[in-house]
């Protein structure tokens, strides 16, 4: 038998449903945009016609963008600092918390407080910025001169994912560990074939967080790698950089448009459909990945973010 629904039950329908609605279109419209922005021609950028839809239909911005080698450069750099960071991060944080999560770790709830610690005050960043210097040092010191390295090491630790991984771990049934010790199991053997094929929704959601951060890193690399190593710098900085070059969105363009004008005199686009075209191939890769993780998001939080 169909259950009626109350008023008040459809009324608090009605207003969920419209809330998510004006959500979505919130965080759905700035990407139409982008893509619209960056399929229009320049008279229409410039006179401000774009609002929802692309007019003037174009794709010289992509064009111009898809043929530029140092654009590709600088992606290719994103690309490696975001496996590598990602697989660095992922790899030593599974190695703290499979220890934090062991009773029999001699201090134990002191290295719990302290990596709990961390998230409540923050050293600030210059410590961070001395970190990365002090690495890019050493680095220059074994004859490593990319600083991209620099980037991938000195930005690891994440306290709330390894608290993530530990409370997924605590919560595998300390039977099987102990049934593994009896078939002759060593502690490296138990971590990849027993905790690690048990948390695969809380490892695959740590690498998903790891790796956004590591794909929109854009501060730190910023400010460690030089403009003298711009073969180095990831893709954010190559479009900060290509801002504040050619469009009136940086300040120092803005009473000068002499660079705008002579990109467009080249070009049937403006430079911000450049920077448009840019930052679509630059989000392509996260929307592909995205999908194939999401069914491991909320489980993967669920599992590591509660602990019974």
């Amino acid at each position: 038998m169909k259950r009626k629904i109350e008023t008040s039950e459809l009324i608090f329908r009605i207003v969920a449903y419209f809330i998510l609605i004006v959500f979505a279109l919130m965080c759905v419209y700035p990407l139409v945009y982008v893509l619209s922005s960056a399929f229009s021609s320049s008279s229409a950028i410039n006179s401000g016609a774009v609002i929802l839809w692309p007019v003037d239909v174009q794709a010289d911005a992509f064009v111009g963008v898809l043929t530029n080698n140092k654009f590709w450069i600088n992606y290719a750099n994103t690309l490696f600092v975001t496996f590598f960071g990602t697989v660095w991060a992922l790899g030593y944080s599974i190695l703290g918390a499979y220890a934090l999560s062991k009773k029999r770790l001699l201090g134990r709830h002191g290295w719990n407080f302290f990596l709990v610690f961390t998230m409540w005050f923050s050293a600030g960043i210059i410590p961070q910025y001395q970190n990365y210097a002090a690495t890019s040092e050493i680095f220059g010191a074994i004859g490593i001169s990319d600083l991209k390295w620099t980037i991938v090491l000195a930005m690891g630790m994440n306290a709330t994912n390894i608290i993530l991984l530990r409370n997924s771990f605590e919560g595998v049934p300390s039977e099987i560990e102990e049934a593994a010790r009896i078939d002759g199991a060593t502690e490296l053997q138990i971590l990849t074939k027993v905790y690690l094929p048990m948390s695969k929704a809380t490892i695959a959601t740590v690498a998903l967080f790891f790796g956004i951060s590591r794909w929109n890193g854009y501060f730190w690399a910023f400010k460690v790698i030089p403009e003298g190593q711009s073969y180095s710098w990831p893709i954010q900085v190559y479009i900060r950089d290509y801002i504040d070059k050619y469009t009136s969105i940086a300040g120092g363009t803005k009473n000068d448009p002499d660079a705008v004008q002579n990109w467009d005199l080249n070009y049937n686009y403006s430079a911000v459909s450049a920077v448009y075209s840019m930052v679509v191939c630059a989000i392509i890769p996260i929307l592909a990945i995205y999908p194939f993780i999401q069914k491991y998001f909320a489980k993967g939080v669920n599992m590591g973010g509660v602990k019974e």
